[in-house]
């Protein structure tokens, strides 16, 4: 039996992280739970591979009797589910000598490294990571005439083929993996209503029509917009591994964190670095630097855990940021709770002994609560 994977970090502590993601979705969520992370698997879409798909075969045939002058690589995932079908169908040989003296490009960093996994050799990348960029790039080579093989990526409507065609090309179409339904949608729907609801500190993206689900399920349910303005305060992350997947998001007006380079690690240390390095809302109190967290709170980098209610009390006190917050305002924060007034006294208590800062928490006589927080001159200090 193996041994657990010892913690590289505590800068995930307390955050509940949605992964809408269906490929590699496990090795994220291990990445991610080193760092202290709670994982919810929410996969909006699932990757439908066509091993046994007789139109891939048949397109594949095709090229190796008629071997491509230019091919298109799309995405990572669907370059090296076509070398998989072929070598299911016995033709892998043949193809990659049928490809050997074609010019191959490809739409980003990660079809480039299936290209070079397959023994081949990527003669150009488009920066942008787009299909428009790719397909401007070819047409000013030159395509009149020329037999290109473009493999698309899930949703197979990326404009390429009709742009060949159109421009005079011989286009070969290829459509590896399609896009199908979630394995849970109940999954999904739980997930957009946790993250409307506060529950959830992050949600994570690596695919463009995975984000543009998850957002559409968040419409279905009717809490689109209170997850947007849980994102516009910073309550909740939004990350995307990179701009064609932050897309969607930016499309309903969510401003995503972006990994730097279009990898899982580069998103997961994205993710920690903007909750461990200080990137989070904040408050600066008596008691150290303030956070709040899906689960409780973090105060001066410790995670202390609160219970649903409790998350809710200091939420409130969070968002005045010092001012004080009426007794009234923090009972409907409390389930339940009805006219009584004591409930609060008894929830604010409780949130105090959790913190074990007393004093973090003022009582304001006949006014409400207050955090205990520094004017900017002594933050400052």
């Amino acid at each position: 039996m193996s041994l657990p994977r010892p913690a590289l970090s505590a800068a995930l502590d307390g955050c509940a992280i949605v992964i809408a993601v269906d490929r590699r979705s496990l090795e994220l969520a291990a990445a991610l739970e080193r760092h202290g992370a709670t994982v919810r698997h929410a996969p909006a879409l699932t990757i439908v591979p066509h091993i046994d798909d007789d139109a891939l075969i048949a397109a594949t045939r095709e090229l190796v009797a008629h071997p491509p002058e230019i091919v298109v690589a799309s995405t990572g995932v669907g370059f090296r589910g076509w070398m998989e079908a072929a070598d299911e169908a016995g033709m892998l040989d043949e193809l990659h000598a049928a490809l050997a003296g074609a010019q191959i490009v490809a739409r980003g960093p990660k079809a480039r490294g299936a290209i070079q996994q397959a023994g081949l050799t990527a003669d150009w990348v488009a920066e942008s990571e787009t299909s428009a960029e790719l397909g401007e790039y070819l047409l000013a080579e030159g395509v009149t005439g020329r037999r290109i093989a473009v493999q698309h990526h899930g949703s197979g409507a990326d404009g390429l083929d009709e742009l060949f065609e159109q421009a005079g090309a011989d286009v070969v179409s290829l459509t590896v993996y399609r896009w199908g339904p979630p394995p849970d949608a109940a999954a999904v729907s739980r997930s957009v209503v946790a993250t409307a609801q506060g529950e959830v500190d992050a949600v994570l993206f690596t695919s463009a029509p995975g984000a543009a689900e998850w957002l559409a399920a968040a419409a279905r349910e009717g809490v689109l917009d209170d997850i947007a303005d849980l994102a516009g305060s910073g309550r909740v992350l939004m990350a995307a591994v990179g701009p064609i997947t932050a897309a969607p998001l930016v499309d309903v007006g969510i401003t995503p964190l972006i990994a730097e380079r279009g990898r899982l690690g580069s998103l997961v240390r994205a993710v920690v670095t903007h909750f461990g390095g200080g990137h989070v809302a904040s408050l600066a109190t008596t008691a150290g630097r303030l956070e709040l967290r899906s689960t409780g709170a973090v105060l001066s980098g410790v995670h202390v855990p609160l219970s649903r209610t409790g998350t809710d009390i200091l939420a409130s006190l969070f968002d005045a940021a010092g001012g004080v917050v009426s007794r009234q305002r923090l009972q409907n924060a409390l389930p339940r709770s009805g006219a009584n007034t004591h409930a609060v006294e008894m929830a604010v208590a409780r949130v105090r002994e959790a913190l074990g800062v007393p004093d973090l928490i003022k009582t304001v006589v006949k006014r409400g609560y207050r955090l205990n927080v520094l004017d900017p001159a002594e933050a400052s200090a």
